[in-house]
């Protein structure tokens, strides 16, 4: 009797380097091999199911840059406004003209006034709270409060956000960034009540989150992932280090890293690597293993409970912050997150004001926390020179 020999299925995985990841999801069918079997004499010819697994869907990113392209012309727009020559009495770059930087006492980030970030869109939380301003706790993502400040941010953005839309495209990334930026102003604003706060770091902070939620829940299909999470855990203790010198927004960037770490559960989840190939193969072969489901248990359960827990975390701090909730009355050890004051600089972050007494052109100006003083010859100031003036002298 002929026999007719039944070739076996043949998976082709395209691995590629980085974390080690492999990325199943297009299908592609190769030119079909044949197989020859003999029947009494005569050839017969049978097709072999052949199957490629590809990598997942490629997106071409344009959401990141064009985030970094808003930043940018947004702090251009801020320095315009700012008009350093005319509102303060010295500034820096003064080749720039109105673009020219706030002097570095008072700015030491190469950037404008406190005021004009006001202006602007910062976070204040006396005009949010008062002021029934909560837009301002997403258009200070968009503001940077110097040149040095801008800089670090994009290149962050640029690094892990390229990377990131690339992987899962621009409406995942995008939603990921703006809510994680909001509850990174949410968390600054329940603790630093006195001072203005601008910047993208929170955001930044939040694609990093998810970086490591993504390495979490798709965890079956890496390689090398312990590696990948040493790497990845060490880069964020770095950087939240970072956020305990003076002048630093932590709770910015805490906030902002909690709300990514979660949505990363919630946005980031692949199918398994088991279930996709099944898909690929014919049903006899993958039914005496049985049909493996989409996602994992454990998948399922973190999707579930992260979800549950940023919308119930971003509605009550938005609901503690509208009643005028301050944490630090509930935390007394808190404040060290964001700074931690020692022998080279202080933590102190009460509002500067000064006492001004003028004789002719002679202006003489007390820091009010410090009792320092010092005395201006000035020509007709404006109250932007003079609190201009302040600022370096009580910093």
């Amino acid at each position: 009797m002929a026999e007719t020999l039944r070739p076996d299925i043949q998976i082709k995985v395209h691995s590629r380097r980085g974390l080690g990841v492999i990325h199943p999801v297009e299908v592609e069918s190769s030119p079909t091999p044949l197989l020859r079997g003999t029947t009494a004499g005569n050839q017969s010819q049978t097709p072999s199911p052949y199957r490629e697994i590809k990598h997942f869907k490629k997106w071409l990113p344009w959401l990141i840059p064009s985030f970094v392209i808003a930043d940018t012309v947004l702090f251009i727009i801020t320095m315009y406004v700012n008009d350093c020559p005319k509102n303060s009495v010295s500034c820096v770059a003064t080749f720039l003209k109105r673009l020219s930087f706030q002097p570095f006492k008072e700015n030491p980030l190469l950037g404008p006034s406190s005021s004009t970030l006001e202006k602007m869109g910062a976070l204040d939380v006396e005009r949010v709270v008062d002021g029934h301003q909560g837009w301002r706790l997403i258009t200070c993502i968009w503001l940077h409060g110097g040149l040095l400040h801008l800089l670090a941010n994009m290149l962050s953005l640029l690094v892990i956000g390229i990377r990131l839309e690339q992987e899962f495209g621009f409406i995942r990334i995008g939603l990921l960034y703006v809510i994680s930026g909001f509850g990174g102003s949410l968390l600054s604003a329940l603790f630093l009540q006195s001072n203005i706060s601008v910047g993208a770091s929170g955001a930044v902070f939040g694609l990093l989150g998810a970086m490591l939620s993504e390495l979490i829940t798709n965890w079956t299909i890496y390689a090398n992932k312990l590696a990948a999470l040493v790497t990845l855990v060490i880069i964020i203790v770095i950087n939240l280090a970072v956020g305990i010198l003076p002048h630093v927004d932590n709770f910015a960037h805490l906030g902002g890293f909690s709300s990514g770490f979660l949505l990363g559960f919630v946005f980031l989840m692949r199918p398994q690597f088991g279930w996709v190939s099944q898909r690929y193969t014919t049903p006899s072969v993958y039914s005496r293993s049985g049909t493996k489901p989409k996602y994992k248990t454990y998948q399922r359960v973190l999707w579930i409970v992260s979800l549950i827990v940023v919308v119930a975390g971003l509605i009550a701090g938005l609901v503690s912050l509208l009643r005028g909730v301050d944490l630090n009355d509930h935390c007394s050890w808190c404040h060290y997150m964001s700074c931690v004051p020692t022998s080279r600089w202080s933590c102190n972050t009460d509002p500067v004001t000064c006492v001004s007494e003028q004789t002719g052109n002679q202006f003489t100006l007390t820091c009010s926390n410090s009792n320092k003083n010092s005395t201006y010859l000035l020509t007709d100031p404006n109250s932007s020179q003079l609190r201009s003036l302040c600022s370096q002298l009580c910093r």
